[in-house]
């Protein structure tokens, strides 16, 4: 069932308030192209640890040791560190390419200023806000 024009509108209200309160964590729950992006990568690191293991394996159990020391095996950990650190930090590229907050930032249609948005700010939270928003609404239809 489709919103109404109102709801529409409300919602678009809602959410360019959440981008100009924390638009880190806005852009991070708006999802979609996110989850698959770290999916992916979640699999990219996990073929490049089991490559590493493998090497690392490979490298002890090789009877090719230049000097004494097993280089593939050194190899095979580096792999293995890259993949960790893809796993931890890859995901966080996509976080900040949506360019929904500085659209936030401009004040919109909604008459909401940053004067009336600072002084809200000190006495309540977001939540807070959004109800008083929502009922001036209501009061002036």
């Amino acid at each position: 069932m489709p919103l109404s024009e109102h709801e529409q509108r409300m919602l678009e209200q809602i959410e360019s308030a959440l981008y100009a309160e924390d638009p880190k964590f806005a852009s991070s729950v708006r999802g979609g192209r996110l989850r698959s992006t770290s999916s992916r990568r979640r699999l990219q690191a996990a073929a490049l640890f089991v490559l590493g293991l493998f090497l690392l394996v490979a490298g002890i159990a090789a009877p090719v040791k230049p000097g004494g020391f097993p280089i593939i095996s050194l190899i095979g950990f580096i792999v293995m560190f890259g993949a960790g650190v893809l796993l931890l930090l890859g995901g966080s590229k996509g976080v900040g390419k949506g360019t929904r907050p500085t659209d936030a930032s401009s004040g919109g249609p909604s008459g909401g200023g940053s004067s009336g948005s600072g002084r809200q700010r000190k006495s309540g939270g977001f939540s807070e806000r959004m109800e008083d928003r929502f009922r001036r609404r209501f009061e002036q239809e």
